[in-house]
């Protein structure tokens, strides 16, 4: 595989999973807070 391609590809695809990371752990706060309220 061409270095050249790699080198493209990897800050995309960090890129996409960090912000994958971060709305994920935002929808399970969100989701946590969610279920407490429904709960008290």
């Amino acid at each position: 595989m061409d270095w050249r391609i790699i080198v493209v590809l990897l800050p995309v695809i960090l890129a996409g999973s960090w912000a994958f990371y971060n709305i994920g752990k935002i929808a399970l706060e969100q989701a946590r807070s969610f279920i407490n309220n429904r709960e008290a």
